[in-house]
This record gives C-alpha cells, structure tokens and sequence, in this order.
C-alpha cells in the first residue's frame, strides 16, 4: 500500500525524535505548515520536500521515497553497474583501495557485504575462506573457526553492535541491520567494556602462528546523487603493532 506524503515527513520526523516545531524551525518554515503538510491539507513543492528531508537528513532512497508520495519525480538515480557516469566513482574506489597497499582495504556495502578488495586484503580475508560478495559480520556470527581466530572476539562484537547502532540510527530502518543487531545484542550480553577505552581499539587475528593486530579508518563518498554508492563504506585497516606490519609487509613483498 502506498504511503502519502504526511505518512512518510511523520515518520522519519518520528525517527529523528523532532517535533512539529522543531522540523519548521530548522527547515525556515510555520509549524503549521508541518502540520498541515503531515495531514494532507497542504502540497509540498520540490523544493521544500528536499528541504525536509535534508533536515531530516534523509538517506537517498528515502528522499526518494518522499518526493514519490508527494506525487514529484525521484532526485536521485540507482544507475546499472554499466553506466558510464558511474566510471568516476569506480576509479576513485579502486584508487583509494590499490593506494592503500600494502596494507588491507575493502569496499562494504550497508549491509557490511564485501564490495571490492585491494590485493593485500584478499591475501588477508582468503585463508578465512572471505571474498567479495561474503557478509563479515554473518560469517563472524555463523563460523566458529573464524570467531575462534580473533583473540579479542567479544570486544571486537561490542565495537561492531556500536558501529551498527550509529548506522542503524542514520538509515532510520532497515530489516537486516536490524537483524544484526539482534543477534550481536545476544552475543555480548553480559560483556561489560573496560572502564576506559584504550587509545586503539584494534582486532587481534590469529593467524599461522602468529597474532596480527589491526585498526581501522572508514570513509564514504560525499556530494553525490547515486543511491548504490551512498551506502558504500571504505575500510582501511592499518598495523597496530610492528609484528604486525612486518607481517603485512613480508605478504606484499616488500
């Protein structure tokens, strides 16, 4: 059943816990005008439904969404993988994710699904039986050889539930993170985090007898209309350690 205009602006105002007044007076608007947009008594203009969402601060898709109950045209495409105006995007990903070389990088999507590696990752995740396409945390919750392979399994589970949470609490909704979080939530029950977080929360693999400690820097694309892309996360894993680097140096070569 489709959604009206009001049923979608209600929502997602629900779900950044903002008042009637609250969305009119970051948006330059009369509360009234919010109430009557979220009844059906008013009609939003292009204009000010992209208002609302930025706001609101919307996801592509559900800006989408928004604009389409309202009766406007979609602002943002979901292009085929073929399309040339995608081409920028791909070579910044794979540049971004080659340059970090020797080190691991990947590509992930919402769901943490594995987009693209760089040559250095899939030497990493290969022997862990990971590719592209394979979902990180469903293998961490599913196998038991790769859990056993991460010395510090629970705190490594409690930093990902809190990843998960902040990009949950973005989207507004979204069934399989929602999922996910269940299930970690059950995983870490129990688990009380140290008093004091140490300066690098870094996950600790097991790996031919030796342990590789490792660290994280993510980043996403900004300033873009494409709906696929939005949601792809580049994660840069760094040495925690020299063993460590000496270890990711010696796999690469060098």
């Amino acid at each position: 059943m489709e959604q009206s205009f009001g049923t979608v602006l209600k929502e997602w105002r629900q779900i950044r816990r903002m008042s009637q007044l609250d969305l009119a007076s970051e948006a330059g608007v009369s509360a009234r005008h919010v109430s009557f947009l979220e009844t059906g008594r008013s009609q939003a203009s292009r204009g000010m439904a992209l208002r609302l969402s930025e706001v609101l601060q919307m996801p592509l898709a559900e800006s989408n969404r928004l604009l389409t109950a309202g009766g406007l045209a979609p602002a943002y495409g979901q292009r085929a993988a073929a399309d040339e105006e995608l081409a920028p995007l791909e070579t910044a990903m794979r540049w971004t994710l080659d340059n970090h070389a020797p080190y691991p990088a990947m590509a992930l999507d919402r769901h943490w699904k594995l987009v693209a590696l760089n040559g250095p990752a899939r030497m990493f995740l290969g022997p862990m039986g990971l590719a592209e396409g394979d979902s990180l945390i469903e293998a961490m919750l599913d196998r038991e050889d790769l859990r056993a392979a991460i010395e510090n399994i629970e705190e490594v589970e409690y930093q990902i539930l809190s990843r998960l949470r902040v990009e949950l609490a973005h989207l507004g909704r979204d069934a399989v993170l929602s999922g996910l979080i269940e299930r970690l939530s059950a995983r870490v029950e129990g688990y009380v985090p140290p008093a004091q977080s140490p300066v690098i929360l870094a996950t600790r693999y097991r790996m031919g007898g030796v342990t590789l400690s490792l660290f994280s820097t993510i980043s996403q694309f900004g300033g873009i209309g494409e709906i696929a892309y939005s949601d792809i996360k580049i994660e840069q894993l760094f040495p925690a350690d020299e063993q460590t680097r000496a270890v990711l140096m010696a796999m690469a070569g060098q």
